[in-house]
């Protein structure tokens, strides 16, 4: 297995693409640390079934985008299991709109839990990597990011930022065996994106060179191969994963 021995903590991951992270890595031997804001009952299905792979399951309930929390969290983390091998931060919001239409807490809610939420959990879990000289950072980004968005305007920004912010702490923690690295979905297929009509998708789908939309799944494995020492000589990079849209 893949990820045998080690452990991860992954954010915003009681469901969705965070939990599909969470469940991977666990099917590869993986014990696993995962957040969300509230406990709910996804919460309590999420660890029984990572806990059915044979590894130990941990939730901590927190606003992401508190630096405090983010720190005792992280704590709590490492006492529980002494190493945290994988930091993916995945936690993130949308508040889309026309920027004609958009608040400054619509900007201000997006950039604080989007980006300050992978600043914190970088800042507080780095003293932990540092001592042991190790880690791998997966941030979730977007291809929005890369590309922008109409009606996106916050969204991409925050996503924008998270890879310049990740490939700054790749050529700061490089020297010690901490890499780090983002991920850009297009479009996944998840709860986020079933309320759109079909022919909405059908327009997504015409624009992707596989003419499908992409599966939690899909986001994880490429997750799955930056968490493990297959990739052990990437580090500063923003991997699509799109299906070449």
């Amino acid at each position: 297995m893949l990820l045998q021995n080690k452990t991860a903590y992954i954010t915003g991951a009681a469901r969705g693409i965070g939990k599909q992270i969470a469940l991977t890595f666990a099917q590869q031997g993986a014990n696993i640390v995962f957040t969300d804001l509230q406990e709910t009952d996804f919460v309590h299905e999420t660890i029984k079934e990572i806990e059915n792979y044979g590894v130990k399951a941990l939730f901590l309930s927190y606003n992401a985008a508190d630096f405090q929390a983010t720190e005792t969290a992280i704590k709590q983390a490492f006492d529980t299991f002494n190493t945290i091998d994988i930091l993916v931060n995945n936690a993130g919001i949308t508040r889309d709109t026309l920027l004609m239409r958009m608040t400054e807490n619509d900007w201000d809610l997006v950039m604080n839990v989007n980006v300050k939420s992978v600043f914190n959990h970088i800042k507080a879990m780095q003293p932990y990597f540092l001592k042991q000289r190790k880690g791998s950072i997966i941030n979730i980004g977007s291809v929005v990011g890369i590309s922008g968005n109409a009606g996106q305007a916050n969204y991409a920004a925050s996503k924008a930022a998270i890879i310049g912010l990740s490939k700054s702490i790749a050529k700061e923690l490089g020297s010690r065996n901490i890499r780090c690295n983002v991920i850009a979905p297009g479009f996944i297929e998840t709860e986020m994106t079933h309320v759109l009509s079909q022919e909405v998708k059908d327009a997504y789908f015409k624009a992707i060179s596989l003419r499908r939309g992409g599966q939690p799944e899909d986001v994880a494995n490429t997750a799955l191969f930056l968490a493990s020492d297959l990739s052990t000589y990437i580090t500063g990079q923003v991997i699509v994963c799109d299906g070449g849209m």
